[in-house]
């Protein structure tokens, strides 16, 4: 398994990394651990979740995925093979996290002790900020028309100074942004500065059908040593085929929960069944062929990938023994091009 490091940080995490959000909803406890010891067999050292978690949210399945981690770390005893990575949540309709979450200090404090307790560890490798308090473009929201600073919440600069005493603290080592702007990125950076601890990564959507990160945020991860956590590089598994034709597998996400219509629609149907067709002309799998392209990008840090299955889960890591040749990425971009962004 190729790893790349963790902005400046030190840390080498696999280019792949295990996305969980399933757990506790569409897997059970016994179903995530035994992902878990795959995923560990085959070289992963890197574990994504959120406080959140499982998706879809509800209350009374809120922490099951951390909680799932946490007796996983403590039956195998192997905290020192992982690198975890979780998030709080940000202002949502989700009142019965503290409320109504936040980014204050009180409540990033709370989640983080809460976090801690569930995954039944002493510390957090990297915490994140799963979106911006402000009101700004994310989800796949777009059109920036109304600007109303004055409506923006907590400011970042508290948040960041929260952050930074649970760093002094050690109970989280690095800190992160996810559905993040360019705006959002650079400024974090600016109050940074020499002296606070800067962020390190950025987990934003990043797939053939959604390469939106590569119009702002590209450089910056380069430049500024803040690499993407490539979320949804399936579209939501989209990207497979197995929805084309107006399918709905049993059990798969998209036939369980017709709320997520983001990766489906028209463009988005034409787009994916193309770069289907195209690596089926390839003799390869459409799944690994567009995990493939992630993986090659120069600002991906990690792709995370999550499944339901343990064959699925296998054959998503494999894609990072799979290098695209110069002439089918060419063939990706020319896709790209007739269908940019369909579902940003």
């Amino acid at each position: 398994m190729h790893r790349r490091e963790l902005g400046r940080t030190g840390l080498q995490v696999s280019r792949i990394g295990l996305g969980t959000m399933t757990w506790g909803e569409q897997n059970t406890e016994a179903e995530a651990h035994a992902q878990l010891d795959l995923a560990l067999d085959l070289d992963i050292n890197f574990i994504d979740t959120a406080e959140m978690y499982p998706v879809p949210p509800k209350a009374d399945t809120q922490g099951l995925t951390e909680s799932y981690i946490g007796s996983w770390l403590r039956r195998r005893n192997n905290r020192d093979r992982v690198i975890i990575a979780t998030k709080i949540t940000g202002p949502s309709g989700m009142n019965y996290l503290r409320g109504g979450p936040r980014l204050d200090k009180a409540q990033i404090e709370a989640a983080v002790e809460a976090s801690l307790e569930r995954l039944q560890t002493d510390y957090i490798d990297l915490y994140q900020l799963h979106w911006p308090e402000r009101q700004c473009n994310y989800f796949g929201q777009l059109g920036y028309t109304v600007h109303t600073p004055e409506h923006d919440g907590v400011p970042l600069d508290e948040s960041l100074e929260a952050l930074e005493l649970l760093v002094n603290q050690g109970k989280i080592r690095y800190i992160g942004l996810s559905n993040e702007t360019p705006w959002g990125l650079h400024h974090c950076l600016e109050l940074a500065g020499h002296d606070r601890p800067r962020i390190v990564s950025v987990q934003n959507p990043y797939n053939l059908l959604n390469r939106t990160f590569e119009i702002g945020l590209a450089e910056m991860a380069c430049r500024d040593h803040a690499g993407l956590l490539a979320y949804s590089p399936l579209g939501f598994g989209t990207l497979s085929g197995k929805y084309l034709d107006g399918a709905r597998p049993a059990a798969a996400r998209l036939t369980l929960f017709d709320q997520f219509q983001r990766y489906l629609n028209d463009h988005a149907i034409d787009a994916t069944t193309r770069y289907v067709q195209l690596a089926r002309e390839h003799d390869l799998d459409p799944a690994r062929m567009a995990l493939a392209f992630v993986n090659t990008r120069p600002f991906v840090t990690s792709t995370l990938t999550g499944a339901t299955t343990l064959e699925q889960l296998a054959s998503n890591i494999a894609s990072d023994e799979l290098t695209l040749d110069p002439q089918l990425i060419a063939a990706i971009d020319q896709i790209h091009a007739r269908y940019p962004n369909p579902c940003p």
